[in-house]
């Protein structure tokens, strides 16, 4: 579902947050709903999603799987909890080898694991059983990523699952609305190439900014779960 009326482009991601948020705030989000944010990009959207609604939020890990010597094309995602998606017609048009898509998975997991201990101490998935998430990420151009942290989630027995992205592709739109309860977004260009082409500023975040948001989550989730007690 998107909005009536939509910008060309994003000023930046704390915008296009700010805006998708106001597109969830037509429906009522429950109290108990936690936001979850794929790193690095999406966490400034989860940032701003969550301070509309005073919800709790956390990091959900995912890689993209890169082909091999063209590492933007996508051939599936890793996902924390050990979840791994490949798409076997992908590997096959492209005839890829066993082994070379072993070693690409391998690579992920490794920048996976190391993320994780960088950032520091991540929720695990299991407490989110039975709860309703709103999950985000700065836009999808195949949706393999969120693919996958969608198949984390369904391992984990999460409750209805909301995916939110300020832009994203038809084509990730037709592959990730038949598996949540509902999509939300501002954009869907007919033609589409890059996330990057729908934001004026769009600059890879580093992991001092990431810490640094990884912070301000951690305060956002205390004031929130403070906040919940003192209505219950």
């Amino acid at each position: 579902m998107r909005a009536d009326v939509t910008p060309q482009r994003f000023t930046a991601r704390n915008d296009a947050g700010q805006r998708l948020a106001e597109l969830l705030a037509q429906h009522r989000q429950h109290a108990g709903t936690v936001v979850l944010a794929l790193p690095r990009g999406g966490l400034p959207i989860g940032v701003a999603i969550a301070t509309r609604f005073g919800l709790v939020m956390e990091p959900l890990l995912v890689r993209k799987l890169g082909v091999p010597n063209f590492p933007e094309f996508a051939m599936g995602a890793i996902a924390a909890g050990g979840v791994c998606l490949v798409d076997q017609q992908v590997v096959s048009q492209l005839k890829l080898s066993a082994e070379a898509v072993d070693q690409v998975i391998e690579a992920e997991q490794g920048v996976l694991a190391e993320r994780e201990h960088r950032y520091g101490p991540i929720a695990p998935l299991a407490r989110l059983k039975g709860l309703d998430v709103i999950l985000c990420d700065d836009g999808m151009a195949t949706g393999r990523s969120m693919q996958a942290a969608i198949a984390a989630l369904r391992a984990a027995k999460a409750g209805a699952i909301t995916v939110a992205v300020p832009v994203l592709s038809r084509e990730a739109l037709e592959r990730i609305t038949p598996v949540v309860q509902q999509v939300r977004y501002l954009l869907c260009p007919p033609l589409f190439d890059a996330v990057g082409q729908w934001y004026r500023n769009f600059p890879q975040l580093g992991d001092n900014e990431v810490i640094s948001l990884l912070s301000q989550v951690q305060r956002l989730s205390a004031q929130s779960s403070v906040s919940h007690k003192a209505s219950t």
